[in-house]
């Protein structure tokens, strides 16, 4: 063999190599999976929420980030409130969240469960698009979690097995579910009812025996859930609270990512939840329609009954407001006024 057909193999060895190195390289990209928690399964909005983000993330880097995602809080072993800190920990790389899970981590997120706050989806909107929302996602990263967008899982309605509730003592002594979070349990207090805490895996079976009488949740849930099949045969539209989802990041995974995956996780993130907020809303009619239709017996409040139930929970503002932070209270509150 001649040193010249020697030096063609060599050569042609080497660029073998370096195209099997780059393809290894290429596989190694593509596998890089990430994990992402929700609370609800794809047969919700919030689960939609999610899947339309890891469906878009595949899209946009063709491949290169794969998001997996795990639905009914099941990295969390069902427990909700432990979704935030599993995120900052790192044992979680990216969640789609609800503020009011993630409230005991983070107190900036109970300005939106402050009982009758936000009176309507453009005061919503007002808070998190702008001064408020910037120093509730400031103070989320401050915590080692990176906020890319907002979501919805909508106003909260409340339920029950016994009666119609159209005024605060209509709640007295009624056991209703709540989560995890301190201020519905002073929420519910203040209306005479008896807040007890449960995850939503724990809640459908207490409904069911009677263990509890009510729940709170967005109609959304009440609908797909069928919770009218577990006895709650009254619900009362109140819009005592709006729950915003959050679409986030682990930090650490977030700096281990380079300039233009960081772009798209955000851009996809964006337009996943201006995509599930718009559906969420468009939806609310029909689900309540449904909902009657199963024959479940609805309560719509006057005004004079909407201000009786807000009077009841004056001084649960008066306590939470320091907690939250009066700086971003009084944001949100300029931001509702001039929407």
């Amino acid at each position: 063999m001649t040193s010249a057909s020697r030096l063609t193999r060599f050569a042609a060895a080497l660029a073998g190599a370096a195209v099997l190195t780059a393809s290894l390289s290429a596989s190694a990209v593509q596998a890089r999976e990430l994990s992402v928690s929700t609370v609800l399964s794809d047969a919700f909005p919030w689960g939609q929420a999610a899947e339309k983000w890891a469906e878009l993330v595949e899209e946009r880097t063709e491949g290169r980030l794969t998001l997996r995602v795990y639905p009914n809080s099941q990295l969390v072993a069902g427990d909700q409130t432990r979704e935030f800190s599993a995120m900052r920990s790192g044992l979680i790389d990216m969640a789609v969240g609800s503020t009011i899970n993630w409230s005991p981590q983070v107190p900036e997120l109970n300005l939106f469960s402050l009982p009758f706050f936000m009176p309507d989806e453009a005061a919503v909107d007002a808070v998190t698009g702008g001064e408020a929302g910037k120093m509730i996602f400031e103070a989320i990263e401050s915590r080692g979690v990176v906020p890319l967008a907002w979501g919805e899982n909508g106003f909260r309605q409340v339920s029950n097995s016994r009666g119609p509730i159209s005024e605060p003592g209509d709640l007295d002594g009624l056991k209703i579910r709540v989560v995890g979070s301190p201020l519905f349990q002073d929420t519910f207090n203040a209306l005479g009812a008896d807040p007890t805490q449960m995850s939503w895996t724990d809640a459908q079976p207490a409904l069911t025996t009677g263990a509890v009488d009510g729940q709170e949740n967005p109609l959304s849930v009440f609908d797909v859930a069928r919770i009218d099949q577990v006895g709650q045969e009254y619900l009362t539209l109140w819009n005592y609270m709006n729950d915003p989802l959050i679409f986030a990041v682990n930090q650490r995974i977030w700096d281990s990512l380079d300039e233009e995956d960081r772009e798209i996780l955000r851009e996809t993130a964006i337009e996943a939840g201006e995509w599930e907020i718009a559906m969420t809303r468009e939806e609310e009619s029909e689900r309540l329609a449904a909902i009657q239709e199963r024959g479940v017996q609805v309560t719509e409040l006057t005004e004079e009954q909407h201000r009786a139930f807000v009077n009841a929970t004056a001084s649960v503002h008066d306590k939470w407001i320091s907690r939250i932070g009066k700086e971003l209270v009084e944001a949100a509150r300029a931001a509702i006024e001039a929407r």
